[in-house]
């Protein structure tokens, strides 16, 4: 999301309830979107920042791939 006009990834309950956007995103392992849905809700948001949190969805579905991976090898 965008809270204080920073993207943000993985908000917690009190960045969320003050969020100006708010972005919900579902990737497969491939990095492939499943699901992709933003909500202006203090603010419209620009296109460009929809990219920019797509961008942190990605990161982080990557980061939490990796953990699961080494995770499971234990």
């Amino acid at each position: 999301g965008i809270v204080g006009d920073e993207p943000m990834l993985d908000l917690c309950y009190e960045e969320d309830s003050h969020a100006q956007v708010d972005l919900n995103c579902v990737m497969t392992g491939a990095g492939e979107l499943v699901e992709l849905q933003g909500t202006g809700e203090g603010r419209a948001f620009t296109p460009q920042e929809q990219q920019e949190l797509v961008r942190l969805c990605a990161k982080g579905n990557r980061e939490l791939l990796k953990l699961q991976r080494e995770i499971l090898k234990r």
